[in-house]
C-alpha cells in the first residue's frame, strides 16, 4: 500500500478546477472571461510602490568577512534608477541580522492597499540560500517569506520583486567559447507573485567592481534605464543576462581567479506580465 492507495494507484485528485463539469455554454463563458482577463499587473494605484535596499558594506571582524567596497555605488544606481521609476526608495546601511529582519518585518506589516508593486534590493556577502548581515547569515526565504500572501495581505496578487547582488557559493566560471551566429475573487498560492533575480546561478562566485560596483547592479540598472518604460520585466532581465554574459569577463592576479564570466539567474512566480508604465 501507499500513502495514495494501493500500490500503482494514484489516489490524489488533481484534476483542474472545473475539469469535466463545463458545459458547452460554460465553457463559451469561460471562453469571453479569458478574452476579458489581463496577463498584465495592474499599476491603477496611487503609487506603484516601495523599494527598499539593504546595503552591506561592511562587516564585523569576528565574521572574517572583507568590505565589499562598490556596493555604496551599486546601492546608489539602484536608488536612481528605481526612483526614476517612481518607487519610493530607501537606504538601510551595515544592517545586522536582526536589524535586517526588523527593517523587513516592519515593511511588511505595513499597509500596501494602495500600492502596485514592491522592490527590495539586497546587498551583501553571501552563500548559496543565505544572505549576510555585518554580523552573521540568515537564510534568505526568512526574509523574503515575510512578505508571502499569507502574511502580507496588502501585497496579494501584487508583484513583489527581489534583486540579490550576493556570491552563492565558491565555484568559479571559465567560460566556453560558442559558435552562434546570433482577475476576479480567486484561490492563489502564497508563494505566487515573487520575482527573485539572482547576480549569479547557484553555487557560483558573484564579482563585484571596487570603483564601479557589481557586474549584475551595473547591468541590471543600464538596462531598467534603457528599457523600463518600455519592455516587460523578464524581458529586461533576459537583456541583463546577456550583458554579463557577453561583456563581462574578470581580471585578477590571484591564483585561479582570472578571465572568470559570470551569468545571473532569474527565479520567477509572477502570474502576469510586469510593466513599471501602465
Amino acid at each position: 500500500m501507499s500513502a495514495n492507495g494501493p500500490a500503482g494507484v494514484d489516489c490524489t485528485d488533481a484534476r483542474k478546477k472545473g475539469d469535466g463539469q463545463a458545459s458547452e455554454s460554460s465553457m463559451d463563458v469561460d471562453a469571453r472571461k479569458a478574452a476579458a482577463h489581463s496577463y498584465r499587473y495592474s499599476l491603477q494605484f496611487p503609487s506603484i510602490g516601495q523599494c527598499i535596499i539593504i546595503n552591506n558594506k561592511n562587516f564585523d571582524r569576528r565574521t572574517g568577512m572583507n568590505p565589499r567596497n562598490g556596493t555604496d555605488v551599486d546601492a546608489a544606481n539602484a536608488m536612481k534608477v528605481f526612483g526614476k521609476l517612481g518607487y519610493r526608495c530607501k537606504i538601510y546601511n551595515d544592517q545586522t541580522v536582526t536589524q535586517m529582519k526588523q527593517v523587513l518585518t516592519t515593511v511588511s506589516k505595513e499597509d500596501h492597499g494602495g500600492c502596485a508593486s514592491l522592490v527590495c534590493v539586497l546587498l551583501s556577502h553571501g552563500d548559496e540560500g543565505v544572505f549576510f548581515g555585518t554580523d552573521g547569515s540568515i537564510e534568505l526565504k526568512h526574509l523574503t517569506s515575510l512578505f508571502r500572501g499569507d502574511r502580507c495581505k496588502t501585497l496579494v496578487g501584487k508583484p513583489k520583486l527581489f534583486f540579490i547582488q550576493a556570491c552563492r557559493g565558491t565555484e568559479l566560471d571559465a567560460g566556453i567559447e560558442t559558435d552562434s551566429a546570433d482577475d476576479g475573487a480567486a484561490r492563489i498560492p502564497v508563494e505566487a507573485d515573487f520575482l527573485y533575480a539572482y547576480s549569479t546561478a547557484p553555487g557560483y562566485y558573484s564579482w563585484r567592481n571596487t570603483m564601479t560596483g557589481s557586474w549584475f547592479v551595473q547591468s541590471l540598472c543600464e538596462m531598467l534605464s534603457a528599457h523600463g518604460h518600455a519592455l516587460e520585466l523578464q524581458h529586461i532581465l533576459t537583456r541583463v543576462n546577456h550583458k554579463v554574459a557577453l561583456e563581462f569577463e574578470s581580471v585578477s592576479t590571484a591564483p585561479g581567479f582570472d578571465a572568470k564570466k559570470q551569468i545571473p539567474c532569474i527565479v520567477s512566480m509572477l502570474t502576469k506580465e510586469m510593466y513599471f508604465v501602465p
